[in-house]
């Protein structure tokens, strides 16, 4: 009994005051996951992950026993299987493909373009970041947190070896989150009132099903093509779309959307958290990238706004800028804030097709972004 009171003791005793800021940061997550109702499948699962990685000698991550042995940790192993080979990013996106509808796009393709200029602060971001002092592989890496697309996030930073692997994370999926409160404050900043309450009647267009089919096949061999490092990350989005779209899969389609994305993302977050150890966590870098992180999903945000305020000057029937917005990849919840913004506007301004429009193009643009830079960096990073 004393000795195992004196084990208690002196393990407590190992208790360092940067474990328990890192209990703290998880207590967070998990207040804004439970409270908020923030990316609670995720922020859960990194928030207790979190605690369970901090505590001293636990025993869900690697660690070196006093006899010099090593003993391997669940987490650690679930990072070698599931992260560090990119399986559950890119399962994921089969997931999130069978969710999306690309209806509102194929209805109207010239929403592509604002998908695509709301890319911007991705690779401002990245020259930004090189500035302040990052590594060319970090700085790529933390670039794509712009985007708000936590799988890209996470298959560009562990492609590149980033050593900030885990902030990367916290922040491209607390950012997710935190669309609804990012974005309004910046879209009122950089437009009028006459331009927020610009109506876009929404014109139904049929789409035929052979066209829903084509298009995933359509988009995976153009980016193979041109962008041949992104076509996983593109190919595994599109394969789940057309998993929903061919029709004799209705099933598979239901599980991919729900039973396989809803898992996938509980391991992706208390996997992730096997990164989060107080050593590798609490570093003034970290606050960097938050910081460059938020500045990046901010450029974004501003970047499909404005490129809809210039299109303005040349069109005789004028868009809503707000729709700008929606380019980011954080679907649906950028599309609904823009949609929610026009009817506080305008109760009769209904934004929500052509902003689901832009948002589902928002999602590729960013795959896509995600692989241009792997691209542009890996050569140079050898």
């Amino acid at each position: 009994m004393r000795e195992f009171l004196g084990f208690l003791f002196d393990n407590a005793l190992e208790i360092e005051w940067q474990q328990v800021v890192m209990w703290f940061i998880g207590g967070i997550l998990i207040f804004l996951a439970v409270k908020k109702n923030m990316e609670p499948s995720l922020l859960l699962p990194m928030g207790f992950g979190a605690i369970l990685v901090n505590l001293p000698l636990s025993s869900a991550i690697t660690q070196v026993l006093s006899n010099g042995q090593e003993q391997e940790g669940i987490l650690n192993l679930l990072f070698d299987a599931g992260i560090a080979n990119e399986l559950f990013p890119l399962v994921l996106f089969i997931g999130i493909g069978a969710m999306i509808d690309f209806g509102p796009l194929l209805s109207n393709p010239k929403l592509m373009l604002f998908g695509a200029a709301a890319q911007f602060g991705i690779f401002f971001t990245l020259g930004m970041a090189s500035l302040l002092g990052f590594p060319l592989k970090d700085a790529a890496s933390i670039s794509i947190i712009g985007a708000a697309d936590g799988p890209t996030s996470i298959f560009v930073a562990n492609m590149l070896k980033s050593d900030y692997f885990s902030a990367i994370m916290v922040a491209a999926y607390s950012y997710m989150a935190l669309v609804p409160i990012i974005q309004p404050p910046v879209i009122k900043l950089i437009t009028t009132k006459k331009e927020r309450m610009i109506r876009m009647p929404y014109e139904q267009k049929d789409v035929s099903k052979l066209t829903k089919i084509m298009f995933p096949i359509i988009i995976t061999i153009i980016t193979g093509i041109f962008a041949p490092t992104s076509v996983v990350l593109i190919g595994f989005l599109m394969f789940g779309n057309l998993i929903r779209e061919c029709g004799v899969l209705d099933s598979l389609s239901e599980t991919a959307q729900k039973v396989l994305a809803n898992l996938i993302t509980i391991f992706l977050g208390i996997t992730v958290a096997s990164q989060m150890t107080a050593d590798k966590f609490l570093r003034p870098q970290t606050l960097l990238i938050l910081a460059i992180g938020l500045f990046a999903f901010v450029f974004d945000t501003v970047g499909g706004v404005c490129f809809a305020k210039i299109l303005n000057l040349f069109l005789k029937k004028k868009v809503n800028p707000m729709i700008g917005a929606a380019g980011i990849s954080a679907f649906p919840m950028s599309a609904r804030v823009v949609h929610k913004m026009g009817l506080q506007e305008d109760p009769q301004n209904f934004l929500l097709m052509h902003s689901i429009g832009v948002n589902v193009s928002g999602q590729i643009a960013s795959v896509i972004a995600g692989g241009m830079i792997l691209n542009i960096v890996t050569p140079l990073v050898g």
